[in-house]
C-alpha cells in the first residue's frame, strides 16, 4: 500500500447490494482520473451471509487488492439468519462489523450502521479501537434511508458518508448516480445523499482520521470492468455468436454477459440441462460453420471431458473457459483456488492435446480469448482460457485502447467451393478432409452444405475421408499430424512473444513465478522486496498448453533461486514446470496458500524473506512454504 491511497470496504449481508454499490463507487473514482482495483469475498448463498467488497484508489496504477485496508463501511445483514452467537454460523447479524476488524489498518476508520448492528456485542470493542487508533463513526443510516424511503437507500447514506469523511467530492458519486438511476429512484437517493452528507460534516469531526482519497488524473480513457468481462468481449469481437452452458459459480458471469449482449448481435446463447449438452451443442454449431464456445466451473467442466475428447478427432473447432474454485466436488464454490490445472490440463482420454492459456489480469483475458478463438479455428483445436474466481469477479480499470482492435469474423481454415473443386476426394466423391500430409498439421475443413465438402465425422479414428479405421499406419499419421499442430502453435506463440511477462529487474539474482490471477499480486510483492534490498524479478506465466519450455528456462537459468506462487495444495504448477523442463528441482521452492482467500503481496514478502531466504517457519498456516528438492 502506498502512502496516499484509500482501501475503502463496505461490507454487509449478500443480497443487501454490497457489490453493486461498491462497483458504482468505483466506477465514480475511476471516472474521477483514479485507478481502482476491487476485490469481492461473498459466501454460497443467495441472500444473507457475511459478505464484502474492497476498494482499492490510487493515483498511480495497481495490480492487486494490496495488503490490509484503512476504511470499514459496514451496513449489516438485514438477511441475518439467526442473531444468536450460539447458532451454528454465529452471530451473523454483527459480522459485518466483527469478521473484518483484524485487517483494519492501525489509524483506519470505522463506519457503522447504527440501526442495525450493535457494537457492544463485540468483546473488546473498545478496547481494540483505542489499540489501534481507530476513528469510529456509529451513525444510524437505516433511520436517515426510512426517512425519505426504502431502507435499502442505507447504502447511498453509506456513500455520503464515506465521502464526508474521505474528503471525496460529492458531485463525483452523485454524477454516476444520475447516469445509473432511473429518476423514479433517483430523487429520494440524491436526498438521503445530501442529509448523510450534510449532517456528518455537520456533527462529527471528518478532519480527525488520516485517511482521504487521493486525487489523480488518466492520460487516456479508461474502462472499468473484470476478467468474466474481458472474456465475454473477447469472444464476442472475435466473432463468437454462439454459446451453450449451464449455470455455475463462478463462470455463470461469463455466461450471463454473453447472454446479455448475442441477441443484439444476431447471436443465440442456449442453457442447457448438463455441462455434457452444453459442450456437445457448441461443437455442433462450430461444426456447423459458427464461432462458438461453452465452459463452466470444475465440477461442471469435469462432465466436459468426452465432448473435449470428440472436438479433438474430430478436428472441430471449440473454445472453452473453465473457472476455477475451491474444490474437490463442491468444496467451496465461491472462494478462489487455481488447484484445476492438471484436471484441465489432461482430462479427457488418450494422447489428447489443447492449448490452454491462463490471463493474469483483465487486459490479458481479453487478448488471450480473443488468441484462443484464433487458434482454434485455424488450428482445428480445442482451446481453453482458464482463470479463477479472483480474476472473473474483480474490478479493474483498463485503457480503452485495449480494445481498438478490429473484430475478426474468420473461420479460420475453411475452404471455400471452389477450392474444394481442385482439393482431394476419394472414389465415392467425399472430400479427405482428414489428410496425411499437411504442412503445419491443418487438414482444411469444409461446412456442411458446401459442394464437394462432404465428409464422415466420427468419434472413431478414421481415414483421410473420415470413415473407421483401424489400420496401423492411418492411426499413426494421425496422431502424428494432430500433434504437430501443437508443435506449430508453440512455434507462432514464441514468434508473437505476447502473453509471458517479465518483471523486474533483469539482472536480479532471485526469482518469482507464478501464474495466472496471482500475477499482479506477484509483481507488487516484488516492488516491496526490491525496496528492501532484494534482487528479484518475476516471471508470470499464461501459457499452460504448449508450455512455453525455452522462456521458463532462460528465466530459471539467469536466476540462483526461484518461489513458485501458487493457488494449490499440491504445488501443480511447479510440478507442471518440473514435468515440462524435465529438472530444476534443485532451484524451486514453492508458496502455497489454499485457504479461500488469494495472496496479499504481505503474504509473498514473508515467505519469500523468512522461509525461503532465512530458512525459518512461517509464523501462521495462512501459506505454506515447500523447500526445493534436496531440502
Amino acid at each position: 500500500m502506498t502512502d496516499h491511497e484509500l482501501i475503502w470496504r463496505i461490507a454487509g449481508g449478500s443480497g443487501d447490494g454490497i457489490a453493486s454499490t461498491s462497483q458504482n463507487f468505483a466506477k465514480a473514482l475511476m471516472r474521477a482520473g483514479l485507478h481502482v482495483f476491487t476485490h469481492r469475498h461473498y459466501p454460497s448463498r443467495i441472500r444473507g451471509g457475511h459478505t464484502y467488497t474492497e476498494v482499492r484508489v490510487s493515483a498511480d496504477p495497481v495490480k492487486s487488492r494490496g495488503d490490509g485496508y484503512n476504511f470499514l463501511l459496514a451496513l449489516g445483514d438485514s438477511f441475518a439468519r439467526n442473531p444468536s452467537e450460539g447458532a451454528y454460523y454465529g452471530n451473523e447479524e454483527i459480522k459485518p462489523l466483527s469478521e473484518n476488524l483484524d485487517e483494519l489498518n492501525e489509524g483506519g476508520v470505522i463506519v457503522y450502521d447504527s440501526g442495525l448492528l450493535d457494537a457492544s456485542e463485540i468483546e473488546d470493542f473498545d478496547e481494540r479501537v483505542e489499540e489501534n487508533d481507530w476513528h469510529v463513526y456509529d451513525i444510524d443510516l437505516r433511520t436517515i434511508a426510512r426517512e425519505h424511503g426504502r431502507e435499502v437507500m442505507r447504502n447511498t447514506a453509506g456513500v455520503a458518508v464515506t465521502c464526508a469523511i474521505a474528503g471525496i467530492e460529492p458531485d463525483v458519486i452523485k454524477s454516476l448516480m444520475s447516469d445509473a438511476m432511473p429518476d423514479k429512484i433517483l430523487e429520494p437517493n440524491l436526498t438521503v445523499f445530501d442529509d448523510a452528507y450534510e449532517m456528518v460534516r455537520e456533527e462529527y469531526d471528518v478532519d480527525a482520521p488520516d485517511v482521504s482519497a487521493p486525487t489523480g488524473e488518466h492520460d487516456e480513457e479508461q474502462v472499468l470492468l473484470s476478467g468474466s468481462d474481458a472474456i465475454a468481449y473477447g469472444a464476442i469481437d472475435e466473432g463468437c455468436r454462439f454459446i451453450a452452458g449451464y449455470p455455475m459459480t463462478p463462470w455463470t458471469e461469463v455466461f450471463t454477459i454473453m447472454t446479455q449482449n448475442l441477441p443484439e448481435l444476431g447471436g443465440i446463447s442456449e442453457q442447457v440441462e448438463d455441462e455434457i449438452a452444453a459442450a456437445a451443442l457448441a461443437i455442433g454449431a462450430s461444426h456447423a460453420g459458427v464461432k462458438a464456445m461453452s465452459g463452466s466451473s470444475g465440477g461442471g467442466f469435469s462432465l466436459m471431458s468426452e465432448p473435449l475428447g470428440l472436438a479433438e478427432i474430430t478436428e472441430t473447432p471449440l473454445v472453452l473457459v473453465e473457472a476455477m474454485r475451491a474444490g474437490p466436488s463442491t468444496g467451496m464454490p465461491t472462494k478462489p483456488e487455481q488447484a484445476d490445472l492438471e484436471h484441465v490440463l489432461y482430462t479427457s482420454q488418450g494422447d489428447s492435446h489443447r492449448i490452454v492459456f491462463a490471463p493474469g489480469n483483465a487486459a490479458e483475458a481479453y487478448y488471450q480469448t480473443r488468441k484462443a478463438f484464433q487458434i482454434a479455428y485455424e488450428y482445428q483445436i480445442p482451446s481453453i482460457v482458464l482463470y479463477d474466481q479472483k480474476l472473473g469477479g474483480e474490478l479493474s480499470n483498463v485503457p480503452a485502447s485495449v480494445f481498438d482492435e478490429e473484430p475478426n469474423a474468420d473461420l479460420g481454415s475453411v475452404l471455400t467451393e471452389a477450392e474444394l473443386e481442385d482439393a482431394p476426394h476419394d472414389d465415392s466423391g467425399k472430400y479427405q478432409r482428414f489428410q496425411h500430409d499437411t504442412e503445419n498439421g491443418v487438414s482444411p475443413r469444409s461446412l456442411p452444405g458446401q459442394k464437394g465438402g462432404r465428409y464422415l465425422a466420427t468419434g472413431n479414428e478414421h481415414m483421410p475421408a473420415g470413415h473407421i479405421s483401424e489400420s496401423p499406419e492411418n492411426r499413426v499419421a494421425q496422431v502424428n499430424r494432430r500433434m504437430q499442430k501443437v508443435d506449430n502453435i508453440r512455434t507462432e506463440l514464441d514468434a508473437d512473444g505476447e502473453f509471458n511477462t517479465v518483471y523486474g529487474d533483469e539482472d536480479a539474482d532471485l526469482g518469482l513465478i507464478t501464474f495466472g490471477s496471482q500475477q499482479g499480486t506477484v509483481e507488487e510483492a516484488a516492488d516491496v522486496l526490491s525496496e528492501k534490498g532484494h534482487s528479484v524479478k518475476v516471471l508470470g506465466v499464461s501459457e499452460m498448453m504448449p508450455f512455453p519450455k525455452q522462456q521458463v528456462a532462460e528465466f530459471l537459468d539467469s536466476v540462483d533461486e526461484a518461489l513458485v506462487v501458487e493457488m494449490t495444495a499440491s504445488a501443480q504448477f511447479r510440478g507442471l514446470i518440473s514435468k515440462e523442463l524435465g529438472g530444476y528441482g534443485d532451484q524451486m521452492s514453492s508458496l502455497l496458500k489454499y485457504n479461500g482467500n488469494p495472496f496479499e503481496p504481505a503474504d509473498i514478502v514473508e515467505g519469500f524473506e523468512t522461509a525461503l531466504l532465512e530458512g525459518e517457519e512461517l509464523p501462521d498456516n495462512r501459506t505454506k512454504f515447500v523447500p526445493k528438492v534436496g531440502e
